[in-house]
C-alpha cells in the first residue's frame, strides 16, 4: 500500500496542483489532481483530452466556471467533462478553494 500525500506536493507546487498518475502509481487506467485556488485567482483550464473523461469537484469553496458549462459550481458539486470539452474555474471567494479532478480513459482512448 502506497499513501500519496498529495496535498503538500499541490502546496509547495509552482501552480499549487499536483497530478497523482502514472509517475507515482506506474498505471495510465486512471488519475487523480488536488488542486488549490487563492482568494480571487482564476482562469485554471480544465480539459481531459481526446480520449480522456474527467469529473471536477468543487471540495472546498465554491467555483465560477466558463467556458462548455457556464455555472457556479457550489462546494461539494460536481461537473462531467469528455474529450476536448473544456472549462476554465475560478475562485470569487475569499477564502482558498480546493478541487478535484479525477480521470480516466474513454472507451478506445488508451495510450
Amino acid at each position: 500500500m502506497n499513501i500519496y500525500d498529495i496535498k503538500t506536493k499541490a502546496i509547495n507546487s509552482e501552480f499549487r496542483e499536483y497530478l497523482l498518475g502514472y509517475k507515482d502509481t506506474g498505471s495510465h487506467a486512471c488519475y487523480l489532481i488536488y488542486g488549490i485556488l487563492k482568494a480571487g485567482e482564476g482562469e485554471r483550464l480544465i480539459k481531459p483530452g481526446k480520449g480522456h473523461e474527467e469529473i471536477l469537484l468543487a471540495m472546498v469553496g465554491d467555483l465560477e466556471v466558463s467556458g462548455h458549462y457556464n455555472c457556479k459550481l457550489k462546494e461539494g458539486q460536481a461537473i462531467h467533462l469528455i474529450g476536448d470539452e473544456e472549462c476554465n474555474i475560478k475562485n470569487n471567494g475569499t477564502a482558498d478553494a480546493i478541487y478535484i479532478v479525477c480521470g480516466g480513459h474513454s472507451e478506445g482512448g488508451h495510450h
